[in-house]
This record gives C-alpha cells, sequence and structure tokens, in this order.
C-alpha cells in the first residue's frame, strides 16, 4: 500500500516522538547498569554517561558474598515461586465456577467478592487477625493473606465467559466429564494467555512485596530480597560486612554507591529476564473483557 507524502511525514513524526520516550524510559536502566560496573568516584562526580568509566564488577562480588543479601534473594524466590503457584490455583477454583451458567447464586458470591475490592478490615485488625492464627515471623505470612486477588478472579473469569466457547464444556458434559475433568483437560489448555497474564501480575507482586516483611516479619533470615533493599537504600543502612575490608572512611562511601546501583541490577534481573517470554500474551491480556462478540 502506498502512501501520501503526508502520511509518511506523520509516520516520521510518530515513529521520532516514540524513539525519543523509549530512550528516556531505558536510559535510567541502563545508567544504573554502567553505574554499578563503573568506577565510583567517576559515578559521583558525573563522568560516567554513556559508558563505564574504568569497568569494574567489584560491587557484584561483594553483593553476591554479601550472606543477607543472598538469603534475601533466596526468600524471595521461594515466596514468589510458592505465592504465584497458590495463587494461581486460587484465582482458576474462584474464576471457573462463576464463569459458568448454571452456578446458583453466581451474581451473590460475584458481588460478595466485589465488595472486597472496596472496602477492607483495615491493617490493625488485619495484624491481629494474623497474630491470633500464630502466622507472624513465618513463611506461611508472606503467601496466605494474599493467596488471591479480587481483581484477577475478575479478568480470569471474564476471559472463562468470552474466551473459552461454551460449547466445549457443554461436549465434556455430554462424554461424562466432571468439573475437574473439564477444567483441567478443556479448559486450561486454551487459557494459556490468561495464565500467562495472571503469572506476570502475581509473580511481580511477589517480587516486589516489602510491605508484608516490614509489618509481620522480625528475624532478618526470613527477610525478602525488597525488605533488604529497602534498608540499604532509603534508610541508608549499609552492613559493615559488605565494606569492612575497605581501609578508610571515604573509600567505604564511594564503594557504597556503586553497591547500590549493583543491588537495583541484581533485584531487576529476574523479572527482566521473564518479561520477554509472557509480553505476547500482554495484548490479549489487557483487552480481555473490553470487546463482546
Amino acid at each position: 500500500m502506498l502512501l501520501s507524502k503526508k502520511d509518511r511525514i506523520f509516520d516520521a513524526i510518530v515513529i521520532g516522538i516514540l524513539f525519543i520516550v523509549l530512550l528516556i524510559v531505558l536510559y535510567p536502566l541502563y545508567f544504573v547498569v554502567i553505574a554499578s560496573v563503573s568506577e565510583p568516584i567517576s559515578v559521583i562526580s558525573g563522568k560516567v554517561f554513556f559508558k563505564p568509566v574504568k569497568f569494574n564488577l567489584e560491587a557484584y562480588r561483594r553483593v553476591f558474598q554479601y550472606k543477607l543479601v543472598m538469603k534475601g534473594y533466596r526468600n524471595t524466590l521461594l515466596y514468589t515461586v510458592a505465592g504465584t503457584s497458590l495463587n494461581l490455583v486460587m484465582t482458576v477454583l474462584a474464576a471457573y465456577p462463576l464463569s459458568r451458567r448454571r452456578l446458583h447464586g453466581k451474581m451473590f458470591f460475584t458481588g460478595m467478592m466485589m465488595v472486597t475490592m472496596f472496602f477492607s478490615g483495615g491493617l490493625i485488625p488485619t495484624y491481629i487477625m494474623i497474630r491470633n492464627l500464630q502466622l507472624l515471623d513465618t513463611f506461611w505470612v508472606m503467601i496466605l493473606p494474599s493467596a488471591v486477588s479480587v481483581w484477577n478472579v475478575m479478568l480470569t473469569r471474564s476471559f472463562f465467559i468470552s474466551g473459552v466457547p461454551y460449547e466445549l464444556e457443554e461436549a465434556a458434559r455430554v462424554d461424562g466429564a466432571s468439573h475437574i475433568t473439564t477444567l483441567v483437560r478443556i479448559i486450561l489448555p486454551v487459557s494459556k494467555a490468561i495464565l500467562a497474564v495472571m503469572v506476570v501480575f502475581y509473580a511481580a507482586a511477589h517480587w516486589n512485596n516489602y510491605f508484608s516483611g516490614l509489618i509481620y516479619l522480625s528475624t532478618e533470615s526470613k527477610y525478602p530480597l525488597q525488605l533488604v533493599l529497602r534498608a540499604i537504600l532509603i534508610m541508608n543502612q549499609m552492613k559493615e560486612d559488605m565494606i569492612i575490608d575497605v581501609g578508610d572512611t571515604y573509600s567505604r562511601q564511594m564503594l557504597a554507591e556503586t553497591l547500590k546501583y549493583a543491588l537495583i541490577v541484581v533485584a531487576s534481573v529476574p523479572l527482566l529476564i521473564l518479561y520477554p517470554f509472557v509480553q505476547r500474551y500482554f495484548v490479549h491480556g489487557v483487552m480481555i473483557g473490553s470487546v463482546k462478540g
């Protein structure tokens, strides 16, 4: 298809604007990466701009030798994998019945769930409930209170209604399949798009979650990575064993600055690796329920 001169000019302007926006979005991440492998004094003095200055990996060596960071990394991986797995199971088990035509009281249950999106018990009652359940300072306190998101249940329910033909369920019922068999062998295989979107939504929430650990955890060895980073990056609590072998105070301050950039990179890498594998599902996922027919 031949484009007119005005169309080509318009396309060039749009592409130019999008390219500028792309640079604005990507440059901070790029700067963090090159700053983490540059000489600290060059970073602080503003000499690092387009490429690393005096390349070195000292900050990464110290990050991976720091026991609390590695424990936080391990804990966050466990919280994310276990939490996301539980989230998927609970979300599917809640969304599937609500998407079926023959469920009695479907509107009542849907309404009751949606109420929780607008009203909650509050932080103090929630804390008291978790304390009474003896979940404080345990592995499960990072998983069970956020076992299901009503918003994600509604998204998954909408996909099951609009994205999965009802005739598939009817055919399975004629063949004598139970609801569990229909869900596992018929519905889920054709629902990979919404499942991938849910994995990213839940995994990102677990990976970035620090507030639950801040409120409910008291043992450092159980802290998630984000809580460790919060102490270092925001509260400026750089542990002495990370820089104990550095001679003078000035050198310690310089190294501490580079360590902060390295910590940000280490914490961001897993999600950056995961996203390209599931990003193709996002266009379909975000359009769920927006168009009928």
